[in-house]
């Protein structure tokens, strides 16, 4: 079965100087978020940018795939807490998303460091959005068992 979502934004002025806002439509759960150039290439000041979106899609797309994975290991999380960091870099080809650094601490009872480990690389190599990405991103995980 097919998932579509929807999100809309907007635009204005040139891209040094201009402004737009990105919404979460089929969701509703923000919505004029406010973005600039700035914010994507200095400082954030407030604004998000479609990197730190993409970060956040990453990160919740490989915590619920882990946790998936673990399950059907029979290893059922107590909590896992992910950050990914994407980065945007000046290339030969122009700017581009040149990678997404995945971390991962969790708690999960009866397992391993090493399996868990292994399991969260699994797991990165799962995700549907690391699907999206993978083949023009430096895809990465770096795993922590808590003890």
């Amino acid at each position: 079965m097919a998932a579509t979502r929807r999100a809309d934004a907007t635009w204005s002025g040139d891209l040094a100087t201009g402004k737009g806002t990105v919404s979460a439509i089929s969701s509703g759960t923000f919505s004029a978020l406010a973005t600039t150039w700035a914010s994507r290439v200095e400082s954030a000041d407030g604004r998000t940018s479609p990197e730190e979106l993409l970060a956040a899609a990453h990160a919740s797309c490989f915590s619920m795939a882990f946790a998936n994975d673990l399950s059907k290991k029979g290893f059922v999380p107590d909590r896992l807490a992910v950050t990914a960091n994407v980065t945007l870099d000046q290339t030969d080809a122009g700017r581009r998303v040149i990678s997404s650094a995945l971390t991962v601490t969790g708690r999960v009872p009866g397992i391993d460091a090493a399996t868990f480990a292994e399991i969260a690389e699994a797991s990165k190599n799962g995700c549907p959005i690391s699907n999206a990405i993978k083949g023009n991103v430096a895809l990465s995980v770096e795993a922590t068992l808590e003890s």
